[in-house]
């Protein structure tokens, strides 16, 4: 997983070089400036507040770049070899493993809800008002944080009071006390990969087929939303493939340590990073709704800006003339 950053092998850190940890730096910041900008967006108008697939893109984005930084801060603390106490280190893994699971479990909830528009329109107004989304929200958290409390009971019914003024690096292979315990992370993490393959598969032949029976402007408008959804499940499959992520270095990291880190090295960038560039892709460009609210709320503050500082340069051009 992006947050699992260990130290092996007496090995500084799971990167080799300072152009790599500069390169992921620079990715983060991007991706969490743009994140910020979208969000501004939507909170800045009111008519997104009462639209469920845009609540839900913000659930995404704030989620996304929450989890990119708890994910870069824990990457710079074991980068440098630096040590914390493990009761930090398990709070910090608990919110790092709960906003894990809340994207993916998101992004089936956004594609649920383009099925709802798209097959039963005339049901959409009601199965995704505010005040449901709201509790699709709540339901989210909760199906998010079943994992977290699954992996995390085997390992505080087993360790001792003293383990949590002990000092050590923070890593998620550290509550891994038995083998069994990677065994449970690892079927937890294949159950979720299958129920939201069920699902995404499940929204997209049925919109399909909605779109192939469709004419018109109803053609047009389901061929968008198929293409959505299309992009939702490739998003979503680099998110579920980053849950089988850890079955696969964990095996990796009994056959060769080095090979482990560059793994995790790659499994980072594409599995982590970039299905989270996707989502201002999805809904920040492609969405002409929020593009043009996007560019109405920035461009307003831009020609502001500028009238101020046109106004700034006549009054100084005036003090100028008048003192000579």
């Amino acid at each position: 997983m992006a947050y699992n950053y260990s130290d092996l092998d007496g090995e500084s850190s799971i990167l080799k070089g300072d152009y790599r940890i500069t390169i992921i730096q620079v990715l983060v910041f991007v991706c969490i400036c743009i994140n910020l900008l979208l969000i501004v967006t939507f909170f800045k108008k009111d008519c997104f507040h009462t639209t469920a697939r845009y609540i839900l893109f913000a659930l995404t984005l704030l989620t996304d770049s929450f989890l990119l930084l708890i994910s870069d801060v824990l990457l710079i603390i074991n980068y440098y070899r630096i040590t914390m106490q493990m009761w930090l280190c398990i709070i910090i893994t608990i919110f790092a493993l709960f906003y894990f699971f809340i994207t993916p479990v998101t992004l089936t909830a956004m594609t649920l809800e383009r099925y709802v528009a798209i097959c039963m329109p005339l049901h959409h107004g009601v199965l995704c008002s505010t005040r449901r989304t709201m509790h699709c929200i709540l339901i989210i958290h909760i199906i998010s944080s079943f994992p977290c409390i699954v992996i995390l009971s085997p390992f505080f019914a087993s360790i001792p009071d003293s383990f949590f003024r002990k000092c050590a690096f923070c890593s998620v292979e550290t509550f891994m006390l038995q083998r069994w315990h990677e065994h449970l992370r690892s079927g937890i993490s294949q159950f979720y990969f299958l129920i939201m393959c069920i699902v995404i598969v499940f929204c997209y032949v049925k919109i399909m087929k909605v779109a192939k029976a469709a004419s018109g402007e109803n053609k047009k408008s389901t061929g968008k939303g198929l293409r959505t959804v299309v992009l939702h499940a490739f998003q979503l499959l680099l998110c579920l493939i980053q849950l089988w992520c850890p079955i696969i270095e964990n095996a990796v990291l009994h056959i060769d340590g080095r090979l482990f880190q560059k793994l995790r090295y790659v499994n980072y960038i594409i599995f982590s990073l970039f299905p989270r560039c996707l989502s201002p892709l999805v809904y920040g460009l492609r969405d002409e709704t929020f593009f043009h609210a996007l560019k109405s709320v920035f461009g307003f503050y831009y020609h502001k800006n500028t009238k101020q500082q046109i106004k700034i340069i006549i009054l100084q051009r005036k003090r100028s003339h008048l003192m000579q």
